[in-house]
């Protein structure tokens, strides 16, 4: 939704227009004094109404995207009931004066009207328009920041990759030596192992001559005569 603010503004213009929208009308049928101040008082009741549409334009910078357009599209509605008020009570007919007087007045006055009508159009759209490239500089900003951002994450990880890809190095290295370190184990054990059979086959043969010699003393001794 609007602004809170606008919202005012915009029941505040409706208030002034409804007091200024039947003073044509009222001018047409007065005269004299009388239509001189209705006319005054319908140029003070005109003023503070753009007074109150400018205010309503710079709501236009603190409104939402979404309401914007809206927004500034009742502002150009309003300018363009509020000029055809002023051209219907310039235009009215004051008895006294030549026809062609009154044709050029109305000529005059709705030139200038069409004039103040069409640059406060572009008003509203150069506001409009500036808003859009302030939230498009925003927009910029924002993306710049998340691209610094996203290159020292990128960075980091890179730097944190590399710290990674070392300790596999130093792990890999510790790994050869443990299997170099294995292989050398291997090999004195297989040692270890062939010294140990050939000790065993030299036990079992000096035990077996001591039984062939324990066997020959014995039959020396005790068979032999």
């Amino acid at each position: 939704m609007s602004s809170e603010e606008f919202e005012k503004l915009d029941e505040m213009y409706r208030s002034l227009y409804d007091e200024v929208k039947s003073m044509p009308e009222r001018a047409q049928r007065c005269q004299g004094e009388e239509r001189k101040r209705i006319v005054r008082d319908f140029d003070e009741r005109v003023s503070e109404a753009e007074e109150v549409l400018q205010g309503m334009e710079q709501e236009l910078f603190g409104a939402p995207s979404s309401f914007r357009t809206p927004m500034s599209t009742k502002i150009r509605l309003y300018r363009r009931d509020l000029a055809k008020l002023q051209r219907e009570i310039r235009l009215s007919a004051t008895p006294g004066f030549p026809s062609h007087t009154g044709d050029g007045r109305q000529g005059i006055y709705a030139a200038q009207n069409d004039q103040s009508t069409h640059l406060q159009s572009q008003r509203a759209l150069l506001i409009q328009g500036t808003e859009s490239l302030n939230n498009a500089s925003k927009s910029i900003e924002r993306s710049q920041r998340i691209a610094v951002e996203t290159d020292q994450i990128g960075t980091d990880i890179i730097e944190e990759l590399g710290e990674q890809r070392d300790q596999l190095d130093r792990t890999r290295d510790r790994l050869v030596h443990t299997g170099e370190n294995l292989s050398r184990s291997r090999k004195i054990l297989r040692a270890m192992s062939r010294r140990v059979i050939t000790n065993k086959l030299l036990l079992s043969v000096i035990i077996i001559m001591e039984l062939v010699i324990l066997a020959g003393v014995v039959y020396l001794k005790f068979f032999r005569k």
